[in-house]
This record gives structure tokens, sequence and C-alpha cells, in this order.
């Protein structure tokens, strides 16, 4: 059995777990770690994960941030200039960390306490924003369950963003194609 089928499994086996309700936003994000070489494999199965996630009795609501990035850019006033001087986008950054926040805080509270948002195409902002940060921007916003597929690695309660970042220690739960072993 390859990593993805291993990693829709593990997904499988703690979606259908009992769900506290308790738990702060932080503890509500779940992190679906594969290899970022393996990101074409999984998202072509990514409707697994949802059936899965509709099987164990959860709803589920996608939210793909891949073409974030262009797509907020093209509404910008300077675009032409940030193209020319790329390096006078860094201050605009946090425009577009705003609106990306508040396009997944869309999704999050549109949802029930029972339900699934699926964060895909997080690779897609790699060297725009940090992931950890967010996370924690909308982490308090979770009414059901945040399940981030996050290519990279999970390592000594460490998350490693494509690889190539520091990790950084986080609350989600990490579900990995070796959950369960």
């Amino acid at each position: 059995m390859g990593k993805i089928e291993r990693l829709i499994r593990a997904y499988e086996d703690f979606v259908s777990l009992p769900w506290d309700q308790g738990l702060a936003g932080p503890q509500r994000v779940w992190f679906a770690v594969y290899d970022p070489e393996d990101e074409r494999r999984l998202r072509v199965r990514i409707t697994e994960f949802e059936l899965a996630t509709k099987r164990a009795g959860h709803g589920w609501l996608a939210c793909d941030v891949t073409d974030a990035f262009p797509e907020w850019m093209s509404a910008q006033k300077y675009r032409e200039e940030y193209f020319k001087e790329p390096e006078s986008l860094g201050p605009a950054l946090d425009d577009f960390m705003d609106w990306l926040a508040q396009r997944i805080e869309q999704s999050l509270s549109s949802v029930s306490e029972s339900d699934v948002v699926a964060l895909t195409g997080i690779a897609g902002l790699f060297g725009f924003l940090k992931v950890a940060d967010l996370i924690r921007r909308v982490d308090s916003g979770i009414r059901g369950r945040l399940l981030v597929f996050f290519p990279g690695q999970y390592e000594d309660n460490n998350y490693r963003f494509l690889d190539a970042r520091d990790g950084w220690n986080y609350l989600a739960v990490p579900i990995t194609a070796n959950s369960g072993d």
C-alpha cells in the first residue's frame, strides 16, 4: 500500500473517532502531512478524504487556496509596480494575509461543529506568508475541524513546510501515513 493510501486510511480512522466539542480552536486543527513530491498524487485523491468524512457522519467543505495569491494580486492597484520591483511587495503581503485569512474565516463560519473544512493548496503560499501565522490567525473561528493538507514533514512535534523552513511547534493534530503504526 502506498503512502497516500496509508494517509487516507489513517485519516479515515481518525475522523471516525468521537469529537470532543470542548476543544480550543488550535486543538481543532488537523494536519494531513505528506511528502511534498506527493502533492499531485494527493490532490487527485481528495475526494477519498471527503468520502471518509461523510461516512463518519460529518460534513465537508473544501477551501482551495492554490490560486489565492494570483487572485489577490490581480485585484491590486499597484500590481504592475510590484512586478517591476518585487521587493516593494513586502509591505503589501500583510494585506494579502488579511485577505486570505478573511476568505478562510468565511469558510469556517459557514459550517457546523460537526463539519470539516479542508484546506488545500497551501504550497501555493510558499514565499508569500508563513502557514503557521495563517493558521494561528484563523484558528479561533474553527467550529468543527480544519483539515490542512500539509506538504512537508512532522517530526518530534515539529512541522516543516515543504521541508524548506525551520519547523514550528503547533497544537494541531498530525495525521500521517504512519499514524496508527
